[in-house]
């Protein structure tokens, strides 16, 4: 898996359309579950709204697994979609967008409800900043002490992290590495230990 953006720090976007007022909130949301949870987090945050519409990227952009939307009450497509469309067409991954409406007592019509909803997420989308995740795969590993310096060594040059260290008679770890280079990296440690190291995925 390749590096993705995802926000780095949460926006809010207001505007005004025919007496309605609609604010969009973005953040980042790694999973369904933290997605739900921003969700009901701004529901209760404004309670007297009429409309909490939200869309969710809750994985990396290409990810079609962990999409959903809501129009939560405005007419079917007018809402949840455009929203969705924005997050997608942003190729940003792991975000979650909800706008909530106050309704001011003028019908915006299908195609003015469209309009606002995804408008409101396109401008909230320019105000957002970003920094690239590098999505992580976990092995394990058992090395003997005189290879640990090596292990060590070769985690720091590509980016890979060691998560857990048990050292008995032998040490075994449990390690991170970059997702996209992680095939690399095996190759790697297999051919500077002469084969004795390997690698094991964890499932």
């Amino acid at each position: 898996m390749q590096p993705y953006p995802v926000p780095a720090e949460a926006v809010s976007f207001s505007e005004e359309i025919k007496k309605s007022r609609f604010i969009t909130l973005l953040a980042h949301t790694e999973g369904v579950e933290a997605a739900k949870t921003f969700i009901q987090d701004v529901r209760n945050q404004h309670p007297a709204a009429r409309h909490h519409c939200w869309a969710f990227v809750a994985g990396a952009p290409a990810d079609s697994q962990r999409l959903g939307f809501s129009d939560d009450g405005e007419p079917a497509g007018t809402a949840g979609k455009p929203i969705l469309a924005q997050l997608m067409g942003s190729s940003v991954g792991e975000i979650t967008a909800v706008v909530v409406r106050y309704y001011g007592g003028i019908m915006l019509g299908t195609g003015g409800l469209v309009k606002a909803y995804g408008g409101g997420v396109q401008q909230a989308l320019k105000l957002l900043t970003v920094y690239q995740k590098v999505p992580l795969a976990e092995y394990k590993l058992h090395c003997d002490y005189p290879q640990l310096a090596l292990v060590e060594s070769l985690m720091q040059q590509m980016g890979g992290q060691i998560l857990q260290s048990d050292y008995g008679a032998a040490v075994e770890l449990r390690l991170a590495l970059p997702a996209a280079d992680a095939s690399a990296i095996v190759i790697r440690l297999f051919d500077l230990s002469r084969g004795t190291l390997q690698l094991q995925p964890v499932s």
